[in-house]
């Protein structure tokens, strides 16, 4: 049914957080009832058709998380040559040390953004990004032991953002719409900033400072697009019907979901570790692969190799959104996911045997690899709790897989560091890209398989 149709401002909701006989309150939706009345841009959007709303939310959310990478990501455009204490390379321990930042948040996450209530969510995105730009600052003045520390203190913040945001767009029946837009924010602007802070390098400005000059370019953006974010109103009535309620998952529920599917859970974990490895890699060390490629000295390239892979991951995840059945929708995203990764092994032969170029090759892993990542981010766990009726939020998962997927990430740089230093960053990206296709194919099969006998197909999974 479109949005267009008209609901009442206010509905009979309960409060869990509120103990005793006043847990009966009005509620707006998910907000405290405390709350003054709804803005005028809350009343339109209200009303408004599916087309607009979706277009609105994936602006904002895209927006916001787009600027979250110019605090993030912006220190894999330059070098930092050289070794830290004699025993690891300077960039190596930089980038290990933000993961492990980021994936300690990820595993706190799991408990925080799963229970955080709807109307704190706003200020909490601000307070983060400010304190990953404060770690900027001292990246930018300490010497390179203390940037280590800077940077993990940087990453620690910003492994909650993504949750955070996905929260305004989860439980609705355009969820895979918004999920998609919302995934391709980071596609996007991993290029963008790295192109961004080698533009500051090539301007003069230092490696030290460039991280904190990028960021404070993107954090007006950054408000505007939270202040947007705001004004979303929660899903509908319909939605709910659709996707089930969505609400704060407590520990009990966290842990009857994992023991109610714990080895497809499992399955799924370990192979988003292979691909969270896969992606940091193509991600912190694009600098290296594409100077090896022959295309050192020309920083557009972080962008421009980027855009087409969003167009057609962001086309490819939006067309699940045709798929009523969530059942159904749930082993399509399996069979697009291993899509993915056997486009993955694909390409990399046709590059070996010199069928393909070097840029057309990182292209086609691009689209592979998030054709098999995105979803995790998104769609994955948003139909796995529609299609078993579980009452919770797919953010609980996310958490999850995020972050374990990171111990993966640290354990790959590790390798590289001390088991494959003699490899080229080319060489070595070459043979992970097989080991991650045939590894992660596989997986997928497996969860897929298992899925399908643990979920039951409703009257929308079977054909007319």
């Amino acid at each position: 049914m479109p949005r267009g149709k008209t609901y009442p401002a206010w509905t009979p909701r309960v409060n869990e957080e509120t103990p005793g006989p006043g847990r009966k309150c009005l509620q707006w939706a998910g907000q405290p009832a405390n709350l003054p009345e709804m803005s005028g841009l809350r009343r339109k959007l209200e009303t408004a058709s599916a087309t607009t709303f979706s277009a609105y939310a994936i602006g904002a959310a895209f927006t916001a998380y787009f600027c979250m990478y110019a605090f993030r990501k912006p220190f894999a455009a330059a070098g930092f040559e050289g070794m830290l204490g004699g025993v690891i390379g300077l960039k190596i321990a930089l980038v290990i040390a933000q993961v492990v930042g980021y994936a300690l948040s990820k595993f706190v996450s799991i408990k925080f953004v799963s229970e955080i209530s709807a109307s704190r969510r706003a200020i909490t995105l601000l307070a983060l990004i400010a304190a990953a730009e404060a770690a900027l600052l001292l990246f930018a003045v300490l010497p390179p032991g203390g940037k280590v520390i800077a940077i993990f203190l940087n990453g620690l913040p910003l492994g909650a953002v993504w949750g955070l945001v996905y929260g305004f767009l989860e439980g609705r029946r355009t969820s895979e719409l918004l999920g998609a837009g919302l995934s391709t924010s980071y596609i996007v602007a991993s290029g963008v900033v790295k192109t961004v802070g080698a533009a500051w390098l090539h301007a003069g400005v230092s490696e030290s400072w460039m991280p904190f000059v990028t960021g404070l370019c993107f954090a007006p953006l950054f408000v505007l697009s939270v202040w947007l974010l705001r004004q979303l109103p929660p899903p509908s009535a319909d939605d709910e019907a659709a996707r089930t309620v969505r609400r704060p998952m407590r520990a009990p529920e966290r842990r009857a979901f994992v023991g109610r599917f714990t080895f497809g859970l499992v399955t799924l974990t370990g192979l988003y570790m292979f691909l969270t490895a896969y992606r940091d890699f193509r991600d912190n060390f694009a600098a290296e692969i594409w100077s090896a490629l022959g295309w050192g000295d020309k920083p557009a390239v972080f962008t421009a190799s980027e855009l087409p892979v969003a167009l057609l991951v962001m086309a490819a995840l939006a067309s699940i959104y045709r798929i009523k059945g969530n059942r159904t929708a749930l082993l399509a995203i399996h069979g697009l996911m291993a899509a993915g990764t056997v486009l993955i092994g694909g390409a990399t032969l046709l590059f070996d045997l010199g069928i393909i170029s070097g840029a057309v090759w990182m292209v086609a892993l691009g689209v592979g690899l998030y054709l098999a990542y995105v979803p995790y981010g998104c769609v994955l766990f948003d139909r796995l709790i529609a299609a078993t009726g579980a009452i919770g939020t797919a953010v609980f998962m996310i958490y999850v897989t995020d972050a374990f997927g990171y111990a993966g990430s640290v354990g790959l740089l590790l390798f590289k560091n001390f088991g494959g230093a003699e490899l080229s960053w080319l060489d070595f990206f070459r043979g992970f890209s097989y080991a991650t296709a045939v590894a992660c194919t596989g997986a997928f099969f497996v969860s897929g398989l298992y899925f399908s006998r643990r979920t039951h197909a409703s009257a929308e999974d079977v054909p007319e």
